[in-house]
């Protein structure tokens, strides 16, 4: 019995981790926070990974890593997108900006570039991977969303709206996919320690009218049950558990790390 029992613990664990060997990834935002810990994740689990970011620089955090080809490319050049990689088994969009400010000052240029960036890229680049995860019978799309995909901030009219975008995006993605053995999920984390939400200290107190020194407390844990950041290796390991088998059936969800924000 004991036997059965651990042969049944071992299928379990082996179902967490998918073994990528043969599978192509692409990453986007890959240089730094969530988009590195990703690419890494995944190479390290055997998938060819392609990591694109603009930041060619910080693309060399990977060159460790055999298996990942570093791709220079500015995502919101909506036309460019054409000369990445489309024989991709793994689309993983995570390349995102932030800006703060009350919406009567928003800046219109600074909206359409946070909206091409954030939803326009990753539908053009979902649609161009679909036909060959068609072909394959097997894709896996994941979308780094926000808890701001399910959650309104105020000053953050442009982020909100397009990670919102995001998901409804995603759960199409899903219901054409689906049938076709691609699945479509987002992640939800809350404040994830990277250099976006570093950023964002200056512009959140500014806003709110408040010190720096209590950005952290008093604005981005506030709503948060557990009191600390997200850290980019728990955003991947959630990112390579839904490429494994154990997530074959998870498919139009979105799965919140937010320390209990969406709770309320």
């Amino acid at each position: 019995m004991a036997d059965a029992r651990d042969d049944a613990s071992r299928q379990l664990l082996a179902g967490l981790l998918p073994d990528l060997d043969g599978r192509t990834a692409l990453v986007t935002g890959a240089a730094s926070g969530i988009g590195l810990a990703v690419a890494r994740a995944l190479a390290i689990q055997g998938a060819k990974v392609h990591a694109v970011d603009r930041d060619a620089a910080g693309l060399e955090a990977l060159a460790d890593l055999d298996l990942v080809t570093p791709l220079t490319a500015d995502l919101s050049d909506l036309d460019g997108l054409t000369a990445l990689p489309t024989d991709i088994d793994v689309l993983v969009n995570n390349a995102g900006v932030q800006h703060v400010a009350p919406l009567e000052d928003f800046p219109v240029d600074r909206f359409d570039l946070i909206h091409r960036l954030m939803l326009a890229a990753p539908f053009r680049l979902v649609r161009q991977s679909l036909p060959h995860m068609y072909a394959n019978g097997w894709g896996r799309v994941v979308n780094v969303s926000s808890v701001h995909g399910l959650r309104a901030s105020a000053f953050k009219a442009a982020y909100v709206s397009a990670k919102h975008g995001l998901e409804g995006l995603s759960k199409v993605v899903a219901l054409e996919g689906g049938p076709k053995g691609v699945t479509s999920n987002c992640v939800n984390p809350a404040y994830v320690r990277t250099p976006l939400v570093e950023k964002q200290v200056a512009d959140q107190a500014r806003t709110h009218g408040i010190e720096e020194s209590e950005v952290l407390e008093d604005v981005m844990l506030a709503p948060v049950a557990v009191k600390r950041l997200v850290e980019p290796e728990e955003v991947a390991s959630l990112v390579l558990f839904l490429c494994g088998p154990a997530a074959a059936s998870v498919n139009g969800a979105s799965l919140t790390m937010d320390g209990g924000w969406t709770a309320h």
